[in-house]
């Protein structure tokens, strides 16, 4: 049976490769539709998967069905970095439609053990997710079929009294608009299926991730990102008891739908969701079946990572189911399994889109009390729990504190400020910069999942990162208290839609005699670049000083002068306050140069030139590395980057800058001129910042002078079992864990610390050997470095007491290189100063750097 269904199917495929279809290859049979709701043809002037769906007229279309059926609300729900609009249908009765806001005030009190719930009339909430890989199309063009079917099939109506269906038809706009432009601008009209097509095989960065090439299917828990903030904002104003998660994977493959792998469930996911999951996979198979399309699921994919789109509604009461689809990438591909269409690939998905819902409906009742049983088991346990609040703060800054904070009240978790300054087993926390995070509320799992550490685990493969404990990303201090020690007088709630940072200001007058920055502050990069733009001379203190009123200001503090800004007092002054407010940084005045420690004229003041960066990218850059430092520095920083093409070094006026960064990759496309011209312009006093496998290219071209370490994980046995290879290896990758390094304070690279113990994130097994000079290791692992998440024995040699950034000369020039990621997915704010110390204080680095 199996073979003559396989038969079946790739004969089925290869037919709707040739020729085009039309909607009722889509749509279930047995149903009649309103002729009121236009088709997409009738709007877009194309079938469903004739053309990829550009964001554009999937919107236009989105608002052509709302406007026409009594059934369909649509509204935007934000806008994307290039301001492209992130929609949402609400599909439900009319009836229905005219309360949406007492269905959502019901629905949270589902959250509430002790609120009154009609569980038996509540309707169920299922929300559909589509492409937040924008080069997975088969979703968002199936969102045009899903919109279409829900609005006009007329047999659905009664059921929609008790449902509301949530349709999110392009999770990632500008990823998808990017793919649909390379592949429609491609597509042959006589279509051979070559894998090798250009259609087939887009160009760099691709189209799977945002503007700034971050992958959105890792930001659901993180929402450093526009777009997630605002669907996270739909999650929780909605609770759906069902959120549907639409991907694609490799085109070989077939389809998948979870439950994933039982044993790589994260352990605050209660069996009960693995089951429910299991159940409506029942209904997948089944529709799936019917059609003759072949399938697995409890394979490959876990449940682990609470930041992924199918897994964050697992640890809130909500059931989140992945679809992986084979992938046609274009209109046609020839792959082992036949000839694979798009068409094809959207059918797919609608027919798992229909299971989705006819489970819903079939378990509305008793996916409303697994919600509700969710949250009254967390009473319970929140009692059972030592832990009853988490504290966290950072003494000299008040911006990382700030967004951890910012980062979870967009989970309806609620944090609370310091009215006072608190001791807790003899660790400070001031009140402008620390917050509370009370363990018993509804969140208490989610809240969990942001402190907790872990170590062990059941099964030693990842899907993704194994470990994400927010207040060492953040560097933050931090503990759990086994008491509500705070009284309501001593502390306040922070709402959400009114959090904002504390402004920078200037203290002291007019006129002073030097002005000091310190470095201590997140956003100091920020601020710095603007007084160098303006023309201020702005100076790096090496040593620490100590004014006559008492404050010590410590190394990495910037003195600030007029310069050549040809401003007078006022103005300089002014000036002054408008960088202070911009970058939310206090700068104070000094009045006099006989400072103790050193004097404000000292050999130990070290004048900075502007930071002129080139950012190499395409070719085998990693784009989501670079993209990571694109955004620190066009968003964050507020600071113009070059991004500059491999294959165009060589022909570049490197002079213009001063600052090379180099993300994770390969960079053979560059060619031996362009590195020739790049060692010249390291060895003519310029800074190079790179990492990883950028550091192998740099050695192989006699660049920088790094040293690798390898590990050895020898295979002593004569015979093992074959079945057993891929777990055997896969466990030894390095997903994605915490690991601790010591860092030298008084290095220019650990400039703006304040603990010489820092976490660092690792997600490879690149291991880079310290320098055989002491002074040129700033910052290398502690002995016994792992503090969350897994690292597989035979990788632990290989971490222990290396190096995480190591510093090579070449001419009056140095490398800085980095072994891990600082920027790791734009949340990792703990070590963002240490890149941003290479690109403004490489320029000082000046002994102890010879390898």
């Amino acid at each position: 049976m199996k073979r003559i269904l396989l038969s079946l199917t790739l004969s089925f495929i290869s037919l709707v490769g040739f020729a085009q279809v039309d909607l009722s290859y889509y749509l279930p049979k047995g149903y009649t539709y309103n002729p009121a709701i236009p088709t997409p043809k009738e709007v877009l002037g194309y079938e469903v998967g004739e053309w990829h769906v550009t964001h554009d007229q999937l919107v236009m279309y989105m608002k052509a069905v709302a406007a026409a059926s009594d059934r369909v609300k649509f509204e935007e729900t934000g806008r994307s970095y290039e301001k492209r609009p992130q929609t949402l249908l609400t599909i439900t009765s009319p009836k229905n439609l005219a309360k949406l806001d007492q269905i959502q005030a019901d629905r949270a009190k589902l959250r509430e053990p002790g609120a009154s719930v009609d569980i038996q009339n509540m309707p169920v909430v299922m929300f559909m997710g589509y492409s937040v890989h924008g080069n997975e199309p088969s979703g968002a063009n199936a969102s045009l079929v899903a919109a279409y079917h829900f609005a006009a099939a007329n047999e659905i109506a009664g059921d929609l009294e008790n449902m509301v269906l949530l349709l999110d038809p392009a999770i990632n706009p500008d990823g998808l608009n990017r793919f649909a432009s390379w592949a429609n601008s491609h597509k042959p009209y006589v279509m051979n299926g070559d894998p090798a097509q250009r259609e087939l095989n887009e160009a760099w960065p691709r189209g799977r991730t945002n503007h700034y090439w971050f992958d959105l299917n890792r930001d659901w828990l993180p929402v450093q990102h526009p777009e997630s903030r605002n669907r996270v904002r739909v999650f929780q104003s909605w609770l759906p008891n069902v959120h549907l998660d639409f991907h694609e994977m490799g085109s070989n493959s077939t389809f998948f739908f979870q439950p994933g792998v039982p044993a790589r469930m994260h352990p605050l996911t209660p069996d009960k969701n693995f089951e429910l999951t299991k159940k409506i996979g029942e209904y997948h198979a089944k529709a799936l079946d019917q059609i003759g399309s072949l399938y697995y699921n409890q394979e490959n994919y876990d449940d682990f990572y609470y930041g992924k789109g199918s897994t964050y509604p697992d640890v809130q009461g909500s059931i989140g189911i992945l679809f992986e689809q084979a992938s046609s990438r274009g209109h046609l591909q020839e792959t082992a399994m036949g000839m694979l269409s798009f068409p094809f690939t959207i059918r797919n998905q609608f027919t798992a889109n229909l299971s989705s819902y006819q489970a819903a409906k079939e378990m509305r009742v008793e996916l409303n009390q697994w919600m509700r049983d969710f949250y009254t088991e967390i009473k319970n346990e929140t009692n059972a729990d030592v832990n009853k609040a988490y504290i966290f703060g950072a003494k000299d800054d008040d911006a990382r504190s700030f967004h951890l904070a910012d980062l979870i009240l967009q989970h309806d978790i609620k944090v609370f400020g310091l009215n006072e300054d608190i001791t807790v087993n003899g660790q400070e926390f001031n009140k402008e910069t620390s917050y509370i995070v009370p363990a018993d509320q509804p969140q208490y799992r989610l809240i969990k999942a942001m402190f907790e550490t872990r170590t062990t685990f059941e099964d030693s493969l990842f899907y993704d990162i194994s470990a994400w404990t927010y207040p060492m990303a953040f560097d933050l201090d931090y503990m759990a208290l086994n008491s509500k020690i705070l009284n309501l007088a001593s502390v306040r709630q922070l709402e959400k839609n009114s959090f904002v940072q504390a402004p920078g200001k200037v203290m002291g007058e007019v006129g002073a005699y030097q002005y000091a920055l310190e470095w201590t502050d997140y956003y100091s990069p920020k601020a710095a670049y603007q007084l160098m733009k303006a023309g201020f001379l702005v100076r790096v203190a090496n040593a620490e000083f100590t004014t006559p009123d008492g404050k010590t200001f410590g190394r990495g503090t910037l003195l600030i002068d007029k310069g050549t800004s040809g401003m007078d007092n006022n103005a300089f002054y002014a000036k002054l306050q408008e960088v202070a407010k911009f970058a939310n940084v206090d700068i104070h005045a000094i009045t006099t140069g006989y400072t103790t420690g050193i004097n404000m004229g000292s050999t130990f003041i070290s004048p900075l030139s502007m930071p002129n960066i080139a950012l190499l990218v395409d070719g085998g850059a990693d784009s989501y590395e670079a993209g990571e430092i694109w955004h620190l520095l066009d968003q964050r920083m507020k600071m113009p980057v070059t991004l500059l093409p491999l294959e165009s070094v060589a022909e570049t006026n490197l002079a213009r800058y001063n600052v090379i960064l180099m993300a994770d990759g390969n960079y053979r496309a560059i060619g031996q001129a362009g590195a020739a011209a790049l060692k010249a312009w390291v060895s003519q006093g310029n800074t190079l910042v790179a990492k990883g496998g950028a550091l192998r290219w740099l050695k192989q071209n006699e660049i920088g002078n790094f040293e690798f370490r390898t590990v050895d994980s020898p295979e002593n046995a004569l015979q093992k079992n074959y079945g057993d290879y891929d777990n055997a290896t896969g466990s030894k990758q390095t997903f994605g864990a915490i690991f601790k390094g010591n860092l030298d304070l008084t290095h220019p690279i650990g400039y703006g610390y304040s603990h010489q113990e820092i976490y660092t994130f690792r997600n490879d097994n690149f291991f880079l050997e310290p320098s055989k000079n002491p002074y040129a290791n700033p910052l290398v692992y502690t002995a016994n470095p792992l503090a969350s998440g897994y690292l597989h024995p035979s990788n632990a040699p290989g971490v222990k007491e290396s190096a995480v950034i190591s510093i090579s000369s070449q001419g009056r020039g140095k490398i800085i290189g980095f072994a891990d990621n600082p920027n790791f997915r734009a949340f990792w704010f703990g070590t963002n100063k240490l890149f941003m110390n290479s690109i403004f204080f490489g320029q000082i680095i000046n002994g102890g750097t010879a390898r």
